[in-house]
C-alpha cells in the first residue's frame, strides 16, 4: 500500500494541481471579482516559470519529501501517531490538522522575522490578485517550508494517506482562495467559516500592512479567528483595495530573474515587527469595517 501510494503519488498531485488550475483559470474569466491591471500574459508566464523552478530545485534538494518521509517513519516507528494505539481515522483527522495549523504558524512566522519576510515578500509583491499568486513562493522559502514540514511529518508520525490528501487539499485551496472569482456574499459568509475564500485571502494581499499581517491561513480559517488575526474585509473595500507591497511596483519587477533578487532588494519594511505596520494597526483600527463588505 505504501510503496503503490509513493509510486502514485507525483500522478495525483500533477492531475490535481493542473485540475483545479485550469478550473479557476476559466472561473477567473467567466465571474472575475476584480479588474485586472497587468497582461495575464505577464504574470502567468514568469509566476509558472518559478513553480517550475521550485520543484525542480525542492526535487534536487531534498532526498525525500513528506509522503516519503510518513512511509519511512511508520516502517521505523517515529513519531506520535506510530507510537500510540489511536484509530485510522483519528489519526488522519488529527494528523491534518496539526499539519495545517503548522502552516498557519510558518506563515506568521515568515512574516515576523524580517529574514524571512524578505522571502515571503515575493509571494506579496504580484501587482495583480488569482490563481497563480498561489504559486508565487522564493525557492529558498519553498525548502524552508519543506524542512519545517518534514520536522512535523517526522513529530507526529501521520498516516501516509493523511499527508498525501493535506498536500493536494493544501495546494487546491491556495489555488482557489488565490483565485480571482466572485463568489456571492452569502456563500462567501458561510463558506468561510469552514475553508478560506478568496475574499478572506485577498485582504492579506492589500497594500496596507495593517491587512497584510492577518488571515493567514492558506486553508482553514479557525486559526485566524482562535488566534485573534482574523480581518473580515479590507478597509477599501475589495475593488478599492490596492494589491501588493509599496516596495517593486513595477512591471518589470514582475519578471522572474527580478522576482528571485527580490530578497536582496531594500529594507524589511511591511512585516508583522515593522514600527510602521503597527502605527497603520492602531491609526485603522477605530475606523475597520468588520462587517462584510456589500461590493
Amino acid at each position: 500500500m505504501s510503496d503503490s501510494m509513493l509510486a502514485a503519488e507525483p500522478a495525483i498531485r500533477l492531475v490535481a494541481f493542473l485540475g483545479v488550475l485550469a478550473a479557476m483559470a476559466l472561473w477567473e474569466v467567466a465571474a472575475p471579482r476584480r479588474r485586472r491591471d497587468i497582461p495575464r500574459v505577464l504574470r502567468w508566464t514568469n509566476n509558472l516559470a518559478l513553480v517550475v523552478l521550485d520543484t525542480a530545485i525542492l526535487r534536487l534538494t531534498f532526498p525525500i519529501l513528506a509522503v516519503g518521509l510518513a512511509v519511512m517513519a511508520e516502517e521505523r516507528g517515529w513519531g506520535l501517531f506510530n507510537n500510540v494505539d489511536a484509530p485510522v481515522w483519528v489519526a488522519i483527522v488529527v494528523s491534518m490538522l496539526l499539519l495545517d495549523l503548522a502552516i498557519y504558524l510558518q506563515h506568521v512566522m515568515f512574516h515576523a522575522v524580517p529574514g524571512l519576510w524578505l522571502l515571503h515578500r515575493m509571494h506579496h509583491a504580484d501587482l495583480d490578485f488569482d490563481a497563480t499568486t498561489g504559486l508565487r513562493f522564493h525557492p529558498v522559502e519553498i525548502l524552508i517550508s519543506m524542512g519545517i514540514k518534514l520536522a512535523v511529518v517526522a513529530a507526529v508520525g501521520p498516516p501516509a494517506v493523511a499527508v498525501l490528501l493535506f498536500e493536494v487539499i493544501l495546494n487546491a485551496t491556495a489555488l482557489f482562495n488565490h483565485a480571482n472569482v466572485d463568489l456571492p456574499r452569502p456563500v462567501d459568509r458561510m463558506l468561510r467559516w469552514i475553508v478560506v475564500t478568496p475574499d478572506m485571502h485577498r485582504v492579506h494581499h492589500s497594500v496596507d500592512p495593517r491587512e497584510t499581517n492577518s488571515n493567514f491561513g492558506f486553508n482553514l480559517p479557525w486559526w485566524d479567528r482562535l488566534l485573534g488575526t482574523y480581518v473580515a474585509q479590507p478597509t477599501k473595500g475589495h475593488k478599492g483595495m490596492e494589491i501588493g507591497i509599496e516596495q517593486f511596483r513595477t512591471r518589470r519587477d514582475l519578471w522572474l530573474d527580478r522576482m528571485l533578487i527580490q530578497p536582496l532588494l531594500g529594507p524589511a519594511s511591511g512585516g508583522a515587527l515593522d514600527a510602521r505596520s503597527h502605527r497603520k494597526r492602531s491609526s485603522s483600527a477605530s475606523s475597520e469595517q468588520t462587517k462584510p463588505s456589500t461590493e
